[in-house]
């Protein structure tokens, strides 16, 4: 979670440089983060500085300017509204800062492969029964889809965002063209991505994944998927990739009324069935991962 914080304020340094260029051939000062006194925030200016120092800036001024992001109204921004900062010693921190900094950050994949590396040391099965889904599942079922440029992508239950980040490399892949329209590049970053999840931690880690492989505003939000069912989402996506948990039983006050509706049941993988037949269009498609016993089994 630190290193996502450190990645994420190198990428703030990164889009301030470009806002930076912008101003100066523009001459409007929009876009720009860093006020002139706090220059000193920035990733290529502290990480010069001897531990002690770049510790202390970190701690007192970098994190508090990272909760303050909030107002920007972006997705990730709302996410880093509790960051923490909890390294323990300047030369561990300046030791990482070192490490990142080697890292080319250029390019999209070299972004997106340092992070799933580092999502793939996670434990594999989190605390409210997430898993992991392994990459190569995850591409079948989005070969298996072929997302359009069109399409309304959802996770109801997106955890680092896997299938969202996916989906969007098979997008750019099979539809070149379509990055080149500028209403349709408009849809990629501000409205074709939706993910929810309902632990903060895994919602920070799955916004920051979304935006190292270059898409701008994700729709992530916090949201308990079964508790507020679909009314203000029915109908409203086109396609729906999703390994929902399966963490056994809810309680039935909790579940969503329109939910047990359709399936009365305490079973959360026949309630997330449920849930994703009331998101999708009429002519919507699903490619989902269920448990042995919802097909096959005696349940």
């Amino acid at each position: 979670e630190q290193i996502t914080y450190l990645l994420f304020i190198r990428r703030l340094d990164d889009l301030e440089t470009l806002a930076e260029n912008k101003a100066r051939r523009t001459g409007s000062s929009n876009g720009l983060r860093f006020g002139p006194d706090q220059q000193d925030l920035r990733w290529s200016r502290f990480k010069n500085d001897e531990p002690g120092v770049m510790y202390g800036l970190i701690a007192e001024g970098v994190f508090p300017m990272l909760r303050g992001l909030g107002g920007d109204g972006s997705t990730y921004s709302e996410h880093m509204r509790d960051a923490r900062f909890t390294i323990p010693t300047p030369a561990l921190l300046s030791k990482v800062v070192d490490m990142l900094d080697d890292i080319p950050m250029a390019d999209r994949d070299t972004n997106g492969d340092l992070y799933e590396y580092l999502l793939s040391k996670l434990a594999s099965a989190g605390v409210n029964g997430q898993f992991r889904t392994p990459r190569h599942i995850i591409q079948l079922m989005v070969q298996l889809m072929d997302p359009k440029p069109g399409d309304e992508i959802c996770d109801p239950a997106c955890g680092t965002a896997g299938f969202l980040v996916a989906a969007s490399e098979h997008v750019r892949e099979q539809h070149p063209d379509a990055m080149l329209d500028t209403a349709q590049r408009t849809h990629f970053h501000r409205s074709m991505f939706h993910g929810y999840d309902f632990d903060s931690t895994m919602l920070r880690i799955g916004s920051m994944n979304m935006l190292l492989h270059g898409i701008e505003s994700p729709d992530i939000r916090y949201r308990d998927s079964l508790s507020e069912g679909a009314s203000g989402e029915a109908d409203k996506y086109t396609l729906i990739l999703a390994n929902p948990p399966f963490a056994g039983s809810l309680d039935y006050e909790s579940t969503s009324k329109e939910l047990l509706a359709t399936v009365k049941t305490r079973k959360t993988e026949l309630l997330f069935l449920a849930l994703f037949l009331k998101l999708l269009q009429p002519g919507g498609r699903a490619a989902v991962i269920v448990p042995d016993g919802v097909l096959f089994g005696s349940t």
